[in-house]
């Protein structure tokens, strides 16, 4: 897999405005993510009110498991994309010789949370000067960010050859 890694100088339209691209995903997914937390919310504080408050206690879970599903149901499924990066035309693949599994699947949005808590400059920085325009989680847990449309015609090339 690694020697039909795209390069952005035999391939540039799989790179062409991916970071551009990336940053209205996110904001496309988080205010999703912000409408799948509001309505767990209120479904735990109307659990929390019935219960005489013991259903607060799972709130934190109910959460942690809304944004999960969400992750796993996007990442995870075959066309490893969210919402946001399927309307922004990207996909992520791995670089590596291993399959983008449910693992990988789970920690590289949880990466990338972490990455904006504690490093968020950094993030995009690191971004500005790899070849393939890669985010620091990206780098961490081989994965590559790449447009699907042109992807999909790289892919059928090589398939084909």
């Amino acid at each position: 897999m690694t020697s039909l890694l795209p390069d952005p100088e035999t391939a540039p339209e799989l790179f062409e405005g991916v970071l551009t691209r990336r940053v209205i995903a996110f904001c496309i997914d988080f205010l999703i993510l912000s409408l799948v937390i509001a309505a767990a919310s209120l479904v735990g504080v109307i659990v929390g009110v019935f219960t005489l408050g013991l259903g607060f206690l799972a709130m934190p879970v109910i959460l942690l498991l809304a944004v999960v599903s969400y992750y796993g149901a996007t990442l995870g499924s075959y066309r490893r994309a969210t919402v946001g990066m399927q309307m922004m035309d990207l996909i992520l693949t791995p670089t590596r010789d291993v399959p983008l599994d449910g693992w990988r699947a789970f920690a590289h949005p949880l990466i990338f949370w972490v990455t904006c808590w504690v490093l968020a400059p950094l993030l995009l920085l690191v971004a500005l000067f790899t070849p393939r325009r890669q985010l620091l989680h990206d780098l961490v847990l081989g994965t590559l960010m790449v447009r699907r449309s042109p992807m999909e015609r790289h892919w059928n090339h090589y398939l084909a050859a």
